[in-house]
């Protein structure tokens, strides 16, 4: 599977995620951050039909508390994940992979929450802001190196480019991956590109971009 990882600004639509498909169009799924979709649902199941991509990452029910949820829309626009902040980990399966999420702070607050954790293939890890000092970012890719070692499952995530989601003027970007073996393929700090990892190979390009 090709996974697109991307790092937009938080916004009202979802322009910036329409971009980064019509400038790469061979990718099978895109993750994007925490909330990044705000209540732009029908809209992201209609680009997923459109570029025939499996959509990974959050929204938010803004009248709602706690607002935030994590969703995956598959190839044919159809909601396989929704679910709300702090409960139960979810699957489901796209492309033969079994793949669910670990939404934002999650990752600390639980970790991955389930009676079925067993042949994991993927899990996505939209974050909301970036890491608030060079300490959190250092703890959150070793907590993500236990659990990718731990379950034997690849974990990918990637934040915001700035800290508008949590009105913060302090935020360190970051996108990750980590493999099934606990060790990392690449890890990014305040370096917001966007970039294409080849989850079979592992191998990890620079994505395209429209000018």
């Amino acid at each position: 599977m090709k996974v697109l990882i991307v790092q937009p600004k938080l916004e009202k639509a979802i322009v910036q995620l329409e971009r980064e498909l019509q400038s790469n169009p061979h990718v099978d799924a895109v993750i994007f951050p925490e909330g990044y979709l705000n209540e732009n649902v029908k809209e992201a199941c209609t680009l997923a039909v459109k570029y025939g991509v499996v959509l990974i990452g959050g929204y938010r029910r803004l009248h709602e508390k706690p607002k935030d949820r994590v969703i995956m829309i598959n190839r044919q626009g159809e909601i396989v994940i929704d679910r709300i902040k702090y409960s139960d980990t979810a699957f489901a399966v796209e492309d033969g992979l079994k793949i669910g999420h670990i939404l934002c702070d999650e990752l600390m607050v639980q970790g991955l929450k389930s009676q079925d954790l067993v042949g994991i293939d993927l899990i996505a890890h939209p974050i909301g802001v970036g890491m608030f000092s060079e300490e959190q970012f250092e703890e959150w890719i070793s907590e993500a190196r236990k659990v990718a070692a731990e379950y034997r499952t690849m974990i990918i995530g990637a934040s915001h480019a700035d800290g508008s989601f949590r009105n913060s003027d302090v935020s360190i970007p970051i996108a990750y991956c980590i493999g099934n073996d606990g060790e990392e393929i690449f890890v990014s700090k305040n370096n917001v590109q966007s970039v294409v990892l080849d989850t079979v190979s592992k191998s990890v390009v620079l994505a395209q971009s429209i000018c």
